[in-house]
């Protein structure tokens, strides 16, 4: 079976029960040094907001709610450790955050509701709305649906005649540097859409935002489609960490 093309980057340089821990009975009450932490640290938050606290303490602040009654500051680095930011701890995922010692289920449900919060407020933003007007808030969701993955995805947003976002749809998740792409599949759902331009977008997990020859070449593919059929595609954007790269102001389309 041949392979879809792709979206790519530039290639860069059974358990027992016996080995099972003694079930330990929480303590009804936390230890006065754990309470004052917990106070000092939701005070600092509500005086401050979250650019007063260091990433690891606006982790601890989320793991409070899962972990009420131990320290949780010990599985708050480890994470940091594993994953790099606050950010990246939240978009992790679930299998590789349940890996982390001391991050059971009620953990990775509640970074995954946190996770969840922030993308919807972040849609909310631009949904319905003209990007010309709303470019920023537009980049913003991009970076953070998109930025801290650590598989490249590829969605596209479908706007209509007068360039209001009608549609925002993840059409595939890859590896860490490919992705598949099917150009008429892209197009036939902007005709079910009823859509008039569409604006492509991808990750590079990587960080760096530059297009491969294969995304140069995908996107051209997808353009020619959509020409074809009358469609319009404005751009199409590559997510890097802290940036990212428009094929439109590049020069690339």
């Amino acid at each position: 079976m041949s392979r879809p093309p792709a979206f790519a980057e530039m290639p860069l340089p059974l358990f027992g029960d016996a080995d099972e821990a003694p079930a330990t009975p929480l303590p009804q009450r936390l230890p006065s040094y754990i309470a004052d932490h917990r106070k000092r640290l939701r005070q600092r938050f509500v005086e401050g907001g979250a650019g007063a606290m260091p990433d690891y303490e606006l982790l601890e602040l989320v793991l409070f709610r899962a972990i009420p009654r131990q320290d949780v500051k010990p599985l708050a680095r480890r994470l940091l450790d594993a994953f790099g930011d606050f950010n990246r701890v939240l978009s992790a995922p679930a299998d590789r955050i349940a890996g982390i010692e001391g991050a059971g289920p009620a953990v990775v449900q509640e970074l995954k509701i946190v996770e969840a919060a922030a993308h919807r407020m972040a849609r909310a933003r631009v949904m319905r709305r003209p990007v010309i007007s709303s470019w920023d808030a537009v980049l913003d969701y991009c970076h953070t649906a998109m930025a801290h993955r650590e598989t490249e995805s590829f969605r596209v947003l479908y706007l209509d005649r007068k360039n209001v976002l009608i549609a925002d749809e993840e059409q595939s998740c890859g590896t860490v540097d490919h992705v598949p792409v099917y150009p008429r599949e892209v197009v036939k759902r902007a005709l079910i859409l009823n859509a008039s331009a569409l604006i492509l977008v991808h990750n590079h997990p990587s960080g760096d935002p530059t297009p491969s020859d294969s995304d140069v070449a995908m996107t051209a593919q997808i353009e020619s489609a959509a020409r074809a059929v009358g469609l319009s595609l404005h751009d199409h954007l590559i997510i890097g960490k802290s940036t990212e790269l428009s094929f439109r102001s590049a020069g690339y389309i």
